[in-house]
């Protein structure tokens, strides 16, 4: 028995003809063609919770008929994608990264936007923007005047995600009070407004970010090189080839001098390894030209 077909068979009930392992191999290979995740055979039923939903809605009645769909329908096909994006996540991850960005990459970063020069960052697979808010406070400091100082110059957050549901939560920054216990005692004064359990990002730290919805695999849409990109455990989700390609067209995007911190378990390796130094724990910097 093949591992797909042990996966199925451990499935509970499902209706003879709703859900078979051909139709776990269409949706399969259209996501990792579309946007590079690879699904295991044991997301099986991964696969079949988070799209029964769609099917249903969408009237196919099987998963035979949603592929159709999906295959002729580019705005089905993104909901599909969508709902089987992982969003896991949580402010300060990987706490040694904004350790990094505070004291060796914030200094000349505000010292250029303060010169007239142009800052740009990149939030790459934002999720629900515990990593981007986290970014943000960190390159405000403490200070609440920061933010109307940083918002008159030419400074600018990029935040995407693939995932509409996931981005429409980051932009609108309010999560519960309990999910930002990770965040320094000062920065969470300066920059989060708190009732009845609920926390929100202040209007001025937000006025600082964009966002937009992107596929990494897909085109960029930057015409200026970003100083500093965070991808932070989207990458586990792709295979080795894949990776290697997003890491190199993430080195060519950064200016010299730029930094990219990546996710714990992800390394540079490929045609950007001749790009990148590393200069910390999952974070690197771009060689000068």
């Amino acid at each position: 028995m093949t591992e797909l077909a042990e996966a199925f068979a451990k499935l509970p009930g499902i209706g003879k003809g709703v859900y078979a392992p051909a139709d776990f191999e269409a949706v399969r290979k259209i996501v990792h063609q579309t946007a590079g995740i690879v699904l295991v055979p044991g997301k099986a039923m991964l696969v079949y919770s988070r799209l029964a939903p769609l099917v249903r809605n969408t009237g196919c009645g099987t998963f035979a008929a949603y592929v159709k769909r999906i295959e002729a329908d580019d705005a089905e096909r993104r909901r599909a994608i969508c709902a089987l994006t992982t969003n896991h996540t949580f402010f300060f991850r990987e706490a040694h990264h904004f350790d990094h960005l505070a004291g060796h990459v914030r200094p000349g970063l505000l010292k250029r936007a303060t010169q007239g020069g142009a800052v740009r960052i990149w939030s790459a697979g934002c999720s629900s923007g515990e990593e981007t808010w986290s970014i943000v406070t960190t390159l405000l400091g403490a200070d609440r005047g920061a933010a109307r100082r940083l918002g008159q110059l030419d400074f600018l957050l990029l935040a995407t995600d693939i995932a509409d549901h996931a981005l429409a939560t980051a932009q609108a920054g309010r999560y519960k009070s309990e999910a930002l216990d990770a965040v320094p005692a000062d920065l969470r004064r300066a920059w989060v407004g708190e009732k009845d359990g609920e926390a929100t990002i202040v209007d001025e730290a937000r006025a600082l970010v964009r966002f937009k919805s992107l596929n990494l695999l897909g085109d960029w849409p930057m015409a200026r090189p970003m100083d500093v990109i965070f991808c932070r455990n989207v990458m586990i989700y792709f295979d080795q080839p894949t990776k290697e390609r997003l890491v190199h067209r993430f080195a060519q995007q950064l200016a010299p001098g730029g930094h990219l911190y990546i996710g714990h378990s992800e390394r540079v390796t490929g045609p950007a390894a001749a790009l990148l130094s590393q200069v910390g724990p999952t974070i690197y910097q771009k060689v000068a030209a």
